[in-house]
Parts: structure tokens; sequence; C-alpha cells
């Protein structure tokens, strides 16, 4: 019992009863052995004829039960879970909505198959993604059969430099590099 080994480690303790066991185990056996061929000799006197009958013997107990070793278990007994573990979201859907500009090359629609079907100035690509190939404003059509998105090409507004914004007052007070260039040459 571990309250007379008050100094070993919980370790210690179970080495020595693992030792123990083992060697007890051995000794009963070897004892089982002795008497089991004793009483195989006895038993194989013949009372009819008064001679011993030869019988097969196999190799001893103890020499078979050697190679047994008791062990101790190899994992922890305390509840670790498996769970606890999550993938990270895909992020699909409409990147760029109706009547929005985008770049070109921009994302679109990240989807998984082909519900949404490419139309003008747009091209898919091999994950399903759709792509802009110009720069553009987004629109989207439905019909009976298949919904579909293109890009139209968006008109070229001018800027008004005239209109007091914060914009134009920060080029009026730093003018863009190349208009210096220009108006030095």
């Amino acid at each position: 019992p571990p309250s007379m080994y008050p100094a070993f480690q919980a370790t210690h303790i179970t080495k020595y009863f693992t030792r123990t066991l083992t060697h007890r185990l051995l000794t009963h056996l070897t004892m089982a052995a002795f008497l089991a061929q004793s009483m195989s000799l006895s038993s194989t006197m013949s009372s009819f004829a008064g001679s011993r009958m030869a019988t097969p013997t196999s190799a001893p107990v103890a020499a078979r039960v050697a190679g047994l070793t008791i062990e101790c278990a190899h994992k922890k007994g305390a509840g670790s879970t498996k769970n606890g573990r999550d993938s990270r979201a895909q992020r699909l859907g409409v990147k760029v909505y109706g009547d929005q500009e985008v770049k070109a090359g921009g994302i679109i629609i990240r989807q998984r198959g082909y519900s949404v079907h490419c139309g003008p100035n747009t091209f898919v690509a091999k994950d399903y993604t759709i792509h802009s190939k110009i720069d553009g404003v987004v629109r989207f059509k439905k019909t009976a059969m298949k919904k579909s998105v293109y890009v139209e090409e968006a008109e070229e507004v001018e800027y008004d430099r005239t209109a007091d914004t914060r914009k134009n007052r920060r080029l009026a007070k730093f003018p863009p590099r190349d208009s210096i260039l220009a108006a030095a040459q």
C-alpha cells in the first residue's frame, strides 16, 4: 500500500508493485507447473500393467509466461477534448452590388457553383468567382431561366475644378507636380 512508502513518488510505487506482482505470478505458476507434472506422473501409472506410460510434456509454464509484463496506462485519464476547432468562414456572396462602380479585375461575386452567370465585360475564375474585365458600373439581370451579371462602361465625368470643395482648395494651395513642371518648360 502507498501509506507504507510515503517518500516514494507514485511512479516508483507503481514500478515496485509491477515487479512484485510479476514475481509472485511467476512463483505461483512455477509451483503449479511442478504440481501438474508430479500429478501427471502419478496418474500415468497403469494399475493394470504396473508400468508407466510415456506422455508428452510441454515446456514449463514459467518459461511460457516469462514474457508476461503488467503495464500501466499510457494516456491521461483526464478529459481532454477532441473537439474545439472550427474552420474559417468562406466569405462567399456578392462583393459589388448593382449600380456600384468596379475596377478592372475586381471581384463582383464569390460563389460555389455557377448560380450566377457571366454577362458582357465579366469573366469567371476556376473557383466560379465572377470578375470585371473593365472599369465600369455593375448591373444585374434576372430572367426566368438564370441570373446574370454584367458591367457597363462608366461615363466619363469631368471633374469640376471651380466648385468650392476641400479637394479644390488643396489643389490651389499645393498644385500637382506635373503642372509645375509643365509651367517651367
